[in-house]
C-alpha cells in the first residue's frame, strides 16, 4: 500500500475536552474578536499588526515574546491591536524543512502528530494566559481547524493554499478574520475570488460530516509580493499596486473591502530587514490616500527575539528555524513608529 497508517488520533471534540479554553480566557477571546472585527468593518480606525515567528517552534521562547508584546501592547492599544504570530503548521515549497510543532514537537525528533497537537494546544493556550493576546495562525490542513478554533482571533490562508476550494469552504465557517493571500503567481483576480468563495454559504463534507456554513464576511485580502516566471521575486505593497486593488474590490460584490500587507516572503524577497522599510512606506500610502488609508488595515511583520535565523539543532534561544525574522529591539521600535503615523 502507498499509505501507511501510523495511529488514529483523536478528535477535535476529544483534544478540546482534555485541554480546554478556561472560560476567563473564552472571554477575554470574545473581547479581542469583537475589536479586531469593528477594525475590519470600518467601525474602528485602529491598526492590526500581526506580528512574531515565522515559526513557533519553541514553547518558552514563543512566551517569552508573546510577554514582551503584550508589555508592548499596553502602550499602543489605544491606536493598534497587536496579535502575536504563533504560527503551529509552516508550509513547504519544496516539502522539505520543518512544518511546525503540529509536525514535529522537537525540530530534532521524527514527526508526532498526537504529541504536536498537543503542544500546539498548550502553548496557545499559555501564550493566552500569560499576555492577554489571542494569536493568529495558519491554515495549512482545514481538517485540523477544529482543534484551534476555540482560541485563534485571526488566520491566514497562504499563497499556496488560496486556490484550494477546500480551504476556501472551510474558511466560509470561520467566525474570525481570514486573510487570503495572494498566490505566488501574484494574481490579484484569484485572490479575489477566494475572498468571494469565503463571504458565501457552502454546503460541503467536512471531517466525515454533511457541513453547512453562512459565509465568513470578515475575509480579506494579503498582499505577500510574488514570483514571476524567472523565479525573481516581485513585491505589491507600492501606491500603485494599492490603488489597483482598491479598483478590483470595486467591481466586485464583496463585504468589507480589507488589505493586510505581508512585509516580508516575496514583498521583502525574504531580507527580513527590509520589512521595517516597507511598513512605513505602507504607512505613507495610507497618510496620502484616504481610500487606501480605509482599504488598508494592517501590516503582517515576522519577528522573534533574535535577529536572522539558524540551524535546527543550533539552539539559539528565540531565533527562527525557518525564515529569517526582525530581532525584538528592531520590533519594539518598528511598533512604536507604527503607532505614531496613525
Amino acid at each position: 500500500m502507498s499509505f501507511e497508517f501510523i495511529q488514529k488520533l483523536p478528535t477535535p471534540d476529544e483534544i478540546r475536552s482534555q485541554f480546554p479554553l478556561p472560560e476567563k480566557l473564552a472571554m477575554l477571546k470574545q473581547r479581542r474578536d469583537a475589536e479586531i472585527r469593528e477594525v475590519l468593518t470600518g467601525k474602528s480606525n485602529k491598526f492590526l499588526v500581526i506580528i512574531g515567528p515565522c515559526s513557533a517552534d519553541n514553547e518558552e521562547a514563543v512566551c517569552d515574546y508573546v510577554n514582551r508584546l503584550s508589555k508592548v501592547n499596553e502602550k499602543v492599544k489605544d491606536k493598534l491591536i497587536l496579535i502575536p504570530r504563533i504560527y503551529t503548521n509552516k508550509p513547504r515549497t519544496t516539502g522539505d524543512g520543518y512544518k511546525g510543532i503540529v509536525h514535529q514537537p522537537d525540530p530534532e525528533k521524527k514527526p508526532d502528530f498526537l504529541a504536536g497537537l498537543i503542544a500546539m494546544r498548550k502553548m496557545q493556550i499559555r501564550a493566552i494566559a500569560e499576555s492577554g493576546l489571542t494569536a493568529a495562525d495558519e491554515m495549512l490542513y482545514p481538517e485540523n481547524w477544529r482543534y484551534v478554533s476555540d482560541i485563534l482571533s485571526y488566520v491566514a490562508i497562504g499563497a499556496r493554499s488560496v486556490e484550494d476550494q477546500q480551504h476556501r469552504l472551510t474558511v466560509s465557517g470561520f467566525d474570525v478574520p481570514a486573510g487570503m493571500k495572494n498566490p505566488t503567481s501574484g494574481d490579484f483576480s484569484i485572490m479575489l475570488n477566494s475572498v468571494y468563495a469565503a463571504q458565501r454559504p457552502h454546503s460541503f463534507i467536512y471531517r466525515g460530516w454533511e457541513v453547512q456554513t453562512t459565509g465568513n464576511d470578515l475575509t480579506h485580502t494579503v498582499l505577500r509580493g510574488s514570483v514571476n516566471k524567472h523565479g525573481r521575486s516581485l513585491p505589491n505593497y507600492h501606491y500603485e499596486d494599492l490603488n489597483t486593488l482598491l479598483t478590483l474590490y470595486s467591481e466586485r460584490d464583496l463585504k468589507n473591502p480589507a488589505c493586510i500587507i505581508d512585509a516580508n516572503h516575496n514583498n521583502s524577497n525574504k531580507q527580513f530587514r527590509q520589512q521595517i522599510r516597507i511598513v512605513k512606506e505602507v504607512m505613507h500610502s495610507r497618510k496620502l490616500s484616504p481610500d487606501i488609508c480605509q482599504l488598508v488595515k494592517g501590516v503582517m511583520v515576522e519577528s522573534y527575539l533574535e535577529e536572522g535565523s539558524q540551524k535546527i539543532g543550533e539552539g539559539i534561544y528565540g531565533k527562527s528555524i525557518t525564515d529569517p525574522c526582525l530581532g525584538w529591539e528592531d520590533s519594539e521600535r518598528l511598533i512604536y513608529e507604527i503607532a505614531d503615523y496613525i
